[in-house]
């Protein structure tokens, strides 16, 4: 009982006041970055959406199609999906839809690589450094997809950018974990074997670990891509537009069809998506 009357006396930590006071620190402060970002951001993924949908849709398909026939052994399986799936998305006339949705997934999976990559090889080489990255991961991971969505507005306002940002926190981490995995699991012998013929740090990375490991590489990057389509549809909440815009119109005004339509879209998209991955590397490994 004296615990509880403890309890109830003590004054609740403003952590919510704190991490306000924060994020508006952060965004008074660094305002004239988070401007350039957003407007340069923005104009290139405008310039790659507008250059797709320039491509006529049936030369689109066709060349999804090709390279999903030579990316699998020359097998007709993931090819006929594509072009069965591709051709029930424009016949829905979610073809627009569809291709800024690609470039939103597109776009935060490279920046994801890009930022995942180098990371995980420090965490690899160091330590310290994945003592202290590690629980960031895991706050990044667990944390509720919804929640980063409140930030991103923050520093961007609403739109695409803000939805690119909440993709690369959400995103990033399967990158960064398979990147350490793949190098740390390199045989002792062929470290010490790169040792021996006197390989410099940079040359025993580039030439004897990384080729090592690029097939966990590749599979981290596979759970990334996959994470950047599920947050992209999530930012549609916050402007980001494709697919994952009709999905919340049709929640709003509680319209099953039309929802269930702009959901089969987002999983052809995403079984051509994450069967193209995999197999990029499967390939190499043969």
């Amino acid at each position: 009982m004296n615990m509880l009357n403890f309890m109830e006396n003590i004054k609740t930590i403003p952590v919510g006041e704190w991490m306000t006071n924060f994020v508006d620190w952060l965004t008074n402060t660094f305002a004239f970055l988070f401007d350039p970002i957003k407007e340069g951001l923005g104009s290139f993924m405008s310039v790659i959406t507008n250059g797709l949908v320039a491509i006529p849709p049936i030369i689109f398909i066709l060349l999804v199609a090709i390279l999903a026939f030579f990316m699998t052994g020359k097998k007709l399986g993931l090819a006929i999906f594509s072009i069965i799936g591709l051709l029930f998305i424009w016949n829905q006339d979610l073809w627009n839809q569809l291709i800024e949705t690609f470039t939103l997934v597109l776009t935060a999976s490279i920046l994801c690589i890009i930022i995942g990559i180098p990371i995980g090889i420090l965490m690899a080489k160091s330590k310290i450094a994945e003592t202290i990255i590690t629980p960031i991961l895991d706050f990044m991971q667990t944390m509720p997809a919804f929640v980063y969505l409140i930030p991103a507005v923050a520093f961007f306002s609403i739109g695409v950018v803000p939805g690119i940002f909440a993709s690369l926190i959400f995103a990033t981490p399967p990158t960064v974990r398979f990147t350490n995995l793949g190098i740390r699991q390199v045989s002792d012998e062929l470290v010490e074997a790169a040792d021996a013929f006197g390989s410099t740090g940079p040359q025993k990375l580039f030439k004897v670990e990384l080729p090592m490991a690029k097939y966990t590489i590749m599979a981290g990057v596979n759970q990334t891509v996959m994470l950047a389509l599920s947050m992209v549809v999530i930012a549609s909440m916050i402007g980001a537009p494709g697919l994952g815009r009709e999905v919340l119109s049709a929640l709003q005004r509680a319209q099953v069809g039309p929802g269930f339509v702009a959901g089969l879209c987002i999983f052809v998209l995403a079984i051509i998506i994450d069967r193209f991955t995999q197999n990029i590397y499967r390939n190499k490994s043969k």
